[in-house]
Order: structure tokens, then C-alpha cells, then sequence
């Protein structure tokens, strides 16, 4: 016997009531948009934000890692090299790899996003226009050499021994140097720390520029330096004592 028209419609209501209850259950999503995937974030800010800052800075400045807010960094490194960085890290530094193909949890889109945007929000064109910097990455010096060349340039902040001086602290401790690559050494005598009144290449002799060689000397020199072991001796004991 067919269903009259008057039961369907009590059918009816009682579902949209079922339907209106559900929809209301404690725990169920609201009305706002749902969540993105996280592969889908491309905002710069944000993923500088949680992937950048903690050893960058929040703005590119003020972390413990370099400065990638430094225009002069910027202008010096090419964007497949910056890019490169982001995406597979720096082997035997505390840079890690960004890129989920090298391990990291971002998309390929996600760090052309963080590369574009640090050079949209802090490159300036033209900061180097009538210079010819040194090379960004090159192979190491004589390290001969370049302890003489950290004597003319350097010294006079970082100490005749690189212990440290008035205007700056040590570069020879053996936990900086294990910490720090060739090439961060190398950035580092190139760009200078600005912000910490530390010159770049062009102003550590006033009107006296290094050379491309000369800088390859000192990081030479630096790198020399390194321990094979950073770290040893622990404070208070003496190398070969007991465990």
C-alpha cells in the first residue's frame, strides 16, 4: 500500500530534525573554513615564521645564525645558490635540510616561497653597483698567508691571537669553529655582522678592501684552526683524563 502524502511529510520533518541535531553535535566543526594541508601554506611570513626565525631572527636579524636580512648577503649569493641552501641544508653545520626531498617537511613551492620572499621583503638592487665583491663561495686560501692577513684585517678587533679584543669577542674557540663551516666563515669575513659593528670585507682597513685571495687566506687560516674534536677537553679536565 502506497505511502500517503501525509506520511511522507511527517517523514520528512522528522529527518530534517535528525539532520538539525546532528549537525549540532558537541565536538562538530563550525561554519568557518577548514583547515589547510600544510603543503598548501605559500605565505612568506609565515613560513619564515615557523620554519626561519628561531635561528634567524624574526624580522632576519638578531638570531644566532647569520642574518638573511643583510642586503650585502643578498647580493653576493645568487638564488639558486640561496635556494639550494633552503632546500638540502648544509652538511656538518646546524643548517638543516627544508626540502622534503632532502628529509625536510616543506614542498618544493614552499621554499621558492621563502627564497622569493626574503629577497621581495630585504634585497636592495644596486647595493653593490660600482664594487666587484668577492665571490660568494670559493675554495680555501693558504692558510700561511692568511695569518698574516688576519693580523691587518682582524686583529685589531678580534684580538693579535683571536682570543677576542675590546670591540670583539674570540674566533679561535674551538666550539665556534665546530659549529661554523668553511663557507659560513667565509660569509662572515665577506658580509661582517652590521648590526654588531662588525665591517664587511670593503671597510675592515679604511680604504683598504680585501682581496678575493686574501679572503680566501683567513677563512684558510680560521679553518685551521678548527679542532678535530670541538669541545675537548671538557672544563676542568685535562686532555686524556678518564671518564
Amino acid at each position: 500500500m502506497a505511502s500517503s502524502p501525509l506520511v511522507g511529510a511527517i517523514l520528512a520533518f522528522v529527518l530534517s530534525i535528525v539532520m538539525t541535531a546532528c549537525s549540532s553535535l558537541p565536538g562538530r566543526p563550525g561554519p568557518a573554513p577548514e583547515v589547510g594541508r600544510p603543503g598548501e601554506l605559500m605565505k612568506f611570513g609565515v613560513l619564515y615564521r615557523q620554519n626561519c626565525s628561531a635561528c634567524h631572527g624574526p624580522d632576519g636579524w638578531g638570531g644566532a645564525a647569520f642574518p638573511l636580512a643583510d642586503p650585502v648577503y643578498l647580493a653576493i649569493v645568487d638564488e639558486a645558490t640561496l635556494r639550494k641552501v633552503v632546500a638540502n641544508g648544509i652538511p656538518n653545520s646546524l643548517m638543516p635540510a627544508f626540502a622534503r626531498s632532502a628529509g625536510g617537511m616543506l614542498t618544493e613551492g614552499q621554499v621558492d616561497a621563502i627564497v622569493h620572499g626574503m629577497r621581495q621583503a630585504w634585497a636592495k638592487p644596486g647595493i653593490l653597483d660600482g664594487v666587484t665583491p668577492p665571490p660568494y663561495s670559493a675554495p680555501l686560501g693558504d692558510a700561511q698567508r692568511g695569518a698574516g692577513v688576519y693580523q691587518t684585517f682582524c686583529a685589531s678587533c678580534h684580538g693579535p691571537g683571536g682570543k677576542g679584543g675590546a670591540k670583539a669577542s674570540s674566533v679561535m674557540d674551538g666550539s665556534y669553529l665546530g659549529l661554523v663551516s668553511d663557507q659560513e666563515l667565509r660569509t662572515d669575513v665577506i658580509c661582517g655582522r652590521p648590526r654588531l659593528d662588525a665591517p664587511d670585507w670593503r671597510s675592515d682597513v679604511p680604504g683598504r678592501p680585501m682581496t678575493a685571495q686574501e679572503v680566501s687566506d683567513v677563512v684558510a687560516f680560521l679553518a685551521s684552526k678548527r679542532p678535530p674534536f670541538p669541545g675537548q677537553p671538557y672544563p676542568g679536565r685535562t686532555a686524556g683524563a678518564s671518564q
